[in-house]
């Protein structure tokens, strides 16, 4: 059994934050991540493999996406070192203040935090799109909210990537990968500038996306952080003498192995973190004390998806920055119901497959190779298609539990998911009512899905909640400092402890909050 001082579990934006400062301090930080560390000629877009995680074979499909189905949600995470951000859209919003003003514990207010957020933002290379950059759905956009007399409203939003003010669409082969300017950044990691290739969700090829490896987490790895891949965090349990035994299973050895650990910092994101918890709390039972709230108040930041097409308007949605700009309603100026609107893009999946096969000579010799590449130079599926995505300040309507499986009903070890579409309904409506305006306007032709407006289905990439912060455990799981209750040494630092929704994007927020808890953890 390995001893070390802090074991972090989970590298997303709360464990990158904490291994990053704790290492500064001087402690032996072990970080342990579930999936892979990749490099960018491994990345989904590039090498056109292993793009699913499989949570109940991790040794076996252990790829860039973990997709999970609960009925009328589903949920959508990164699985890597990095965590969400391999698969966010670089945004990096601060909260608004008045979200901090219910909810919350008293000790967390916007001023407590707002420090915090311009530290991420330095460590995270925040940057806006130069106005020369403006792609065809941020001109949309600021059309959009000019027609409906909201033109005040837009803005286009930060993003954690490496622009280069020097790039135009108007070079030669303007999204080729030859145009990136390659630097070393302030962590000693070499990045690219950004050429607006559209891949921002599947792998950035040319790492101007300031995914958290090349930041935080480097940081950290310069201060001696040990940063572990491929293992698997399966129980906690305490020890006599106040430390904490930690059961991982390490996928690439296919061996069980055991830690002990003076302080234990959770950081596997809103399911990862809940999920974890409630195993040791109702499967395991060895952190029997655990709150009874947790699992509950779980919420999908209200995430939406219209698309829109225009008979007569080039959007391209597969070019540029997956999201660039923003029209605000979190004011609740709309019957009350808070929103942000923002552009959407979509991978250039066509692009990248045929980009692979054009590099494979094989591949490339076949008639149906031949065949694609010829067709690929003029097709765009997408060319006419406007994304509008955004995110509603819903009320928590989610309850994790274990449950029992279908085929082994005598097992109660199944992470369900019980949503209660009503508690996000207001919010999530005036959303997609917003997105048909804002398409009218504009000439296009705007669809409600189905899966919303028949069976009231969602899904959402922005999982909030289950391990919710507090001041005592009637009402929560964690203090303001992610300390669980109960527990002396375990933490929960990520998505898990935010107790409401933020309606917008919450990466910056999640690690704020981790700068925060940082500076008040015991030395």
């Amino acid at each position: 059994m390995e001893t070390v001082a802090t074991l972090i579990i989970g590298s997303g934006f709360g464990g990158s934050v904490m291994a990053c400062r704790l290492a500064e301090r001087g402690e032996r930080v072990v970080v342990l991540e579930r999936g892979r560390r990749w490099q960018s000629r491994d990345y989904p877009s590039v090498s056109q493999d292993n793009w699913l995680w499989d949570e109940d074979e991790p040794e076996h499909q252990n790829g860039w996406l973990d997709f999970r189905y609960f009925g009328d949600m589903s949920i959508a995470m990164g699985a890597g070192v990095g965590g969400g951000s391999l698969i966010y859209a670089n945004v990096s919003l601060d909260a608004r203040p008045e979200m901090f003003e219910q909810g919350w514990p008293e000790a967390i207010r916007f001023p407590q935090l707002s420090r915090h957020y311009h530290t991420v933002g330095q460590m995270m290379g925040v940057q806006s799109l130069p106005d020369n950059q403006w792609t065809p759905r941020t001109r949309l956009m600021h059309e959009a909210a000019e027609k409906l007399g909201h033109g005040g409203r837009f803005k286009v939003v930060p993003q954690a990537i490496q622009f280069d003010p020097d790039w135009h669409a108007g070079l030669d082969d303007a999204y080729d990968y030859r145009h990136s300017k390659t630097w070393t950044n302030a962590h000693g990691r070499e990045q690219g500038t950004c050429v607006h290739c559209g891949n921002c969700d599947l792998g950035c090829p040319v790492n101007a996306k300031n995914t958290l490896d090349l930041n935080y987490l480097a940081r950290a790895e310069q201060h001696g952080a040990d940063i572990r891949p491929l293992h698997h965090v399966r129980w906690i349990r305490p020890l006599e003498d106040g430390r904490y035994e930690v059961g991982v299973r390490d996928l690439l050895a296919g061996a069980w192995r055991r830690y002990r650990a003076g302080r234990v910092i959770v950081a596997a994101g809103s399911v990862g973190s809940t999920e974890l918890l409630l195993r040791c709390r109702d499967q395991y039972r060895t952190l029997p004390k655990l709150s009874r709230v947790l699992g509950r108040n779980w919420s999908c930041n209200g995430d939406f998806f219209t698309p829109a097409l225009y008979a007569d308007r080039e959007i391209a949605p597969t070019r540029g920055p997956t999201i660039t700009s923003a029209i605000d309603y979190l004011d609740g100026s709309d019957n009350g119901a808070r929103y942000l609107v923002e552009d959407g893009g979509l991978p250039d999946l066509l692009g990248n497959l045929l980009e692979h096969t054009a590099r494979h000579p094989r591949l490339a010799r076949t008639r149906l190779a031949t065949a694609m590449l010829e067709y690929g130079e003029d097709s765009n599926p997408f060319l006419r298609m406007m994304p509008w995505f955004g995110q509603a300040v819903d009320d928590p309507g989610g309850r994790f539990r274990l449950g029992r499986r279908w085929y082994a009903p005598w097992k109660k070890d199944r992470l369900r998911l019980k949503w209660d579409y009503r508690k996000a309904e207001k919010a999530v409506q005036a959303l997609a009512d917003r997105h048909l305006a804002l398409t009218e306007a504009t000439g296009g032709r705007g669809m409600t899905p189905a899966t919303w407006k028949w069976f009231k289905n969602l899904v959402t990439p922005h999982p909030l909640g289950g391990c919710g912060m507090a001041d005592d455990p009637k009402q929560g799981v964690v203090d303001h400092t992610g300390a669980v209750f109960h527990y002396p040494g375990l933490y929960v630092v990520d998505g898990a402890m935010v107790p409401r929704a933020l309606g917008l994007n919450p990466s910056k927020t999640i690690a704020a909050l981790a700068e925060y808890a940082a500076t008040r953890m015991p030395g």
